[in-house]
């Protein structure tokens, strides 16, 4: 029982650090993104 319990919160917070880590790699894309427009206003 108590192994069922834990296996349960270790997955849970697995997938709670997983959805942060996607909205971190989407916030970069985004950034980087946004560097490169700069870069090609300054181009131009």
């Amino acid at each position: 029982m108590k192994r069922g319990i834990l296996f349960c919160a270790v997955f849970l917070t697995a997938c709670i650090f997983g959805l942060s880590a996607c909205n971190t790699v989407h916030g970069v894309g985004r950034d980087i993104e946004a560097g490169g427009k700069a870069v090609q206003r300054a181009a131009r």
